[in-house]
């Protein structure tokens, strides 16, 4: 009998395919290995094993599995059904999902390797120039990878030039497979056993007196020794004695000391301590840890609304802690890495060791040993604190699910597919556990909130702050009214900077909010009124000062700052509108004894910017943090007595059925991070419209009058939660082929579902890396089957991609587009 291995493969195909394996193989394989199998003319990929049958395909004659890559399964049957609901939820692949859940070095791939052929009598007369530099190349080298030629000739496409000179028998052609995770080992190194003996040991010491240098390496190693039992690594040996390497190398060459290797794991962390189990909740924390189990008992999810500064990282600890005694894992995921930095240190202040940490900062190497010790269910896995990604983690003992700040759209992927929202994963996956999960937020999202009226989800709140301290005291600056009276000085005004100096005065600490990154989003020419645009998308390119650069943030194309109108020749460049950049500046000139940070996209690029930046605000090394976004979510500065945001209107006036939902919780988010000590907070908003309702429910923290209209208004134009969305987006190059095609679909979801459909309509940005975009919007009433929608849609699709001259135009949908 034949034995067959269906696979999926990490690329965006619908269907999984099949290859012949042995009877031994069929035996061995379990779902979830990964399996080495060639595809195509002469790829090999990594593919995750899913089911061994006995059916031959008819479609294509099945080839053979290339090798067996894992001992026993990577991904465990959980995972594998959490995957296929996203991808079906989702409308993507199953292969997509795999690319973006497995650590990218799982996921070998072939290199072409080409290597010179030793037994051919080359004559270098006849090879072609470019050929010859090839052949050249290879004398000196054992091999030389595709890339590698394409430098050298200076070429992108040199698989032709690859394949001549292998047809001349010039170079060999292997294939050749890459395992990208090594282990990290840590070179140690102790005194050789021989000189264990009390007589070789005084021989040994008078033989060194001679030479010095290496007599201070031995006497440092005993030294090092006295302290601590632990074994000694070469490079605290190497700072102990003040030697070199080379005469620590020389002391191993003559069998003096001898060296030996340890494997260690790259993430290290704390020590614990009990105070976890000490933790006194107040009446009001108590009374939502009572409501939070209730609704666990009811497998429900549980909605946790807690006002900024109401201590819920407390209530989180004591159910973390309850399922670690039970001895099940963790998961606790932030919408933003910004915010991990400071919860890892009061979670490992509290469980130490069992905490890990899973999010993209992190190095490849570093997540696959997350990943391993989550596998094995290692004791320094027990908690993972993670952004998004973290849901893909292998749990196999999975107790609890923690989602904090449930409303930030930071949790929504929308770029490359899965498009999915990790709530809502998040909540799939605790139901295939069997879990209980806890959505956390100051501002609830409004389905989240919907939802806990109507009893699907469970409700626990907390309506004060910790330690009774007063909500921050929110006002409104007209500046419009201040512009007119000329009592503006820059972008700040009077008021502000009368607060500003106050704050500073008393040794306190200011957050200034500003939702742009840069110096002036528009750099405009006074005479023409030409604006410098991107070439490749529909925007004008923001000026970064510190660069002096003009950039794009869409798609990256950047320039340098031209010194007269591209379009005129004239040089009058005026700056319009205003950045974090240009605030930290002016503030400089305002403000010139303080000391001012920055925290945005382009002060946090390395590793650990975002920790050196609230590591030094939280230590009062800067007197303000001016900030985008990042600033907003979560971070608790005990010092910070003023909050000023410098725009309010920006937010409001956004083009989306979600932009006053999304500027209430943002300025409540960043108004809670004033006052979160014994004195009251003071928030000042800036704005042009001061008589707005939602800001008007900002200030007198009016959560459910924002949830009533919002909910209202979204009954009235059919949005979300009322219906269901699905985004469909086309791209494509050629303007006049994408309007036509837009039309096309829209009209045949018109015809086939009947219902709402919106569109085709350009986007606020309707060309991002020269691809031009249309959405349509498709609403599905909640008495409609969404999995028939889909199915309806899928086919139509299927109808679009038959029509030969719609072949180069790409769909992307977006299930619960936000």
């Amino acid at each position: 009998m034949e034995h067959f291995l269906e696979v999926v493969l990490p690329i965006p195909l619908e269907k999984l395919f099949t290859y012949r394996i042995s009877r031994q193989e069929a035996d061995f394989i379990e779902p979830g290995m990964r399996v080495a199998v060639p595809f195509g003319k002469s790829k090999i990929y990594t593919a995750l094993a899913y089911r061994v049958h006995a059916e031959a395909p008819t479609a294509y004659e099945p080839k053979e599995i290339y090798q067996i890559l894992d001992e026993k399964p990577l991904v465990n049957p959980f995972q594998m059904k959490h995957w296929e609901w996203i991808a079906n939820y989702y409308m993507c692949t199953l292969g997509e999902v795999i690319r973006s859940a497995l650590p990218s070095a799982f996921l070998l791939e072939s290199e072409t390797l080409v290597l010179p052929n030793k037994q051919a009598d080359v004559d270098e007369m006849e090879l072609a120039d470019d050929e010859f530099l090839v052949y050249e190349a290879l004398q000196y080298q054992t091999a030389l990878k595709i890339e590698e030629i394409s430098n050298i000739v200076d070429k992108k496409n040199v698989l032709s030039l690859v394949n001549r000179l292998v047809q001349k028998g010039v170079v060999l052609q292997k294939e050749e497979i890459y395992e990208q995770y090594k282990p990290k080992m840590v070179r140690y190194v102790k005194l050789s056993d021989k000189y264990d003996d009390e007589g070789e040991l005084e021989a040994l010491l008078n033989e060194l007196s001679r030479a010095p240098k290496q007599s201070q390496v031995v006497l440092s190693l005993f030294q090092l020794k006295s302290k601590s039992n632990k074994p000694i690594p070469i490079s605290d040996l190497e700072k102990e004695s003040g030697g070199s390497r080379a005469i620590i190398k020389a002391l191993i060459d003559k069998d003096i000391l001898s060296e030996y290797s340890i494997r260690e794991d790259r993430v290290k962390h704390g020590e614990a301590s009990e105070t976890s189990k000490n933790i006194v909740l107040n009446e009001h924390q108590a009374k939502a840890l009572e409501d939070i189990t209730v609704g666990f008992l009811e497998k429900k999810p549980v909605l946790l609304h807690g006002v900024t500064s109401s201590g819920k990282t407390e209530v989180y600890v004591k159910l973390i802690q309850q399922c670690i005694d039970e001895g099940k894992q963790a998961l606790y995921l932030l919408p933003e890495i910004a915010l991990t930095s400071q919860l890892i240190n009061r979670l490992r202040h509290y469980f130490g060791q069992k905490v890990s940490v899973y999010h993209s900062k992190y190095s490849i190497h570093e997540r696959v040993e997350v990943w391993n010790n989550v596998l094995h269910n290692a004791e320094k896995a027990q908690i993972v604190i993670g952004a998004r990604s973290s849901l893909f983690l292998p749990f196999s003992k999975l107790g609890l699910v923690v989602v904090d700040e449930e409303h930030e759209s930071s949790f929504k992927q929308f770029d490359p597919a899965p498009r999915y929202h990790a709530r809502d994963a998040a909540i799939v996956l605790a139901s295939f556990h069997g879990s209980p999960i806890v959505l956390g937020s100051a501002t609830p999202s409004v389905e989240s909130a919907y939802n806990a009226k109507t009893g699907k989800y469970g409700y626990a709140s907390i309506k004060y702050r910790f330690g009774e301290v007063l909500m921050p005291e929110i006002n409104l600056v007209d500046i419009k009214e201040a512009t007119r009276k000329r009592r503006m000085k820059g972008h700040f005004s009077e008021t502000l900077l009368h607060a500003i100096e106050e704050a500073l005065g008393e040794g306190e600490q200011v957050i200034l909010f500003q939702n742009r990154r840069g110096f002036a989003p528009v750099v405009e020419c006074t005479t023409c009124g030409h604006v410098a645009q991107c070439p490749n998308c529909d925007v004008s390119l923001t000026y970064h000062q510190h660069r002096n650069q003009l950039r794009c943030h869409y798609c990256g194309y950047h320039m340098a700052l031209q010194q007269a109108c591209l379009a005129c020749g004239s040089p009058t460049l005026d700056k319009k509108g205003f950045g974090t950049e240009q605030i930290q500046e002016e503030l400089g000139q305002l403000f010139p004894e303080t000391k001012v940070g920055r925290m945005d996209l382009d002060t946090t690029r390395g590793k650990y910017a975002y920790e050196k930046i609230i590591s030094a605000f939280e230590n009062q090394e800067m007197d303000i943090l001016v900030g985008t976004q990042m600033v907003t979510k979560g971070l608790d500065f005990r010092n910070v007595s003023l909050v000023g945001i410098m725009n309010a209107d920006s937010m409001l006036n956004f083009p989306d059925y979600r932009a006053h939902e999304r500027s209430f919780q943002m300025l409540t988010q960043v108004a809670g991070r004033a006052g979160r000590t014994q004195k009251r907070g003071k928030v000042l908003i800036q704005t042009y419209n001061p008589y707005h309702q939602i800001l008007q429910q900002v200030t007198t923290h009016d959560y459910d009058k924002m949830f009533k209209e919002q909910y209202y208004e979204r009954e009235q134009f059919k949005y979300p939660p009322v219906v269901r969305i699905i985004k469909v987006t086309l791209k494509d190059r050629d303007f006049n082929k994408l309007n036509e095609a837009s039309d096309w679909m829209a009209s045949s979801l018109r015809n086939v579902l009947g219902t709402q459909i919106l569109g085709p309509e350009y986007p606020p940005v309707s060309r991002i890396r020269r691809d031009y975009l249309k959405n349509i919007l498709v609403k599905i009433p909640k008495s409609d089957s969404l999995a028939q929608t889909k199915n309806s849609i899928k086919r139509i699709e299927k109808s679009f991609n038959a029509i030969s001259k719609y072949k180069s135009i790409r769909l992307v949908y977006n299930v619960d587009h936000i």
